[in-house]
């Protein structure tokens, strides 16, 4: 957990698919968020310059992998196995929420592990967008489905442009 003398800098990233709020401390990328921030100070820092760079180079369809450094400021030890657990999801893969639970040791925690998925405040550095329904369908994303399908069909194109 953040320090309460720890500054959270923020920034805003113009995606394709819409604003990504990135917050972050010194060492960690802590939030990219859909909506807005209501914290921290606008400002730059090493943390926030590395995500800007590797959001460029994922929407361009060179980056697979996120290297920038992550840090859990929220989430109960629970959300956070299940979020470290996403980041082995690959690239223009997808899994399901019952094949994740699976991995988490219990299947039976589809539900918690879908409502963890729900909480990722990391969004895309923590790919929760790779979940997907049993039957293929899209369900539930903090950005909203239409923010999944963007970010699964562009990996899926690159994915089949780059191999």
């Amino acid at each position: 957990m953040a320090g309460i003398l720890e500054t959270l800098v923020k920034a805003v990233y113009h995606s394709p698919c819409g604003n990504i709020y990135l917050g972050a401390v010194a060492d960690g990328l802590c939030f990219a968020e859909w909506v807005p921030l209501e914290f921290g100070e606008d400002g730059g820092s090493d943390v926030l310059a590395d995500a800007v760079r590797e959001l460029d180079e994922y929407f361009a369809g060179n980056r697979r992998e996120f290297d920038v450094p992550v840090r859990y400021v929220c989430g109960t030890d629970f959300q956070k196995k299940v979020w470290d657990l996403l980041k082995n999801v690959k690239y223009g893969d997808t899994i399901s929420y019952k094949e994740e639970a699976r991995r988490f040791g219990n299947v039976k925690a589809i539900r918690a592990v879908a409502s963890a998925n729900g909480r990722n405040p990391i969004s895309i550095f923590i790919p929760c967008h790779r979940v997907i329904g049993s039957d293929g369908s899209l369900t539930g994303y903090a950005g909203g489905l239409e923010k999944k399908r963007f970010l699964l069909d562009l990996e899926k194109n690159f994915c089949y442009i780059n191999d």
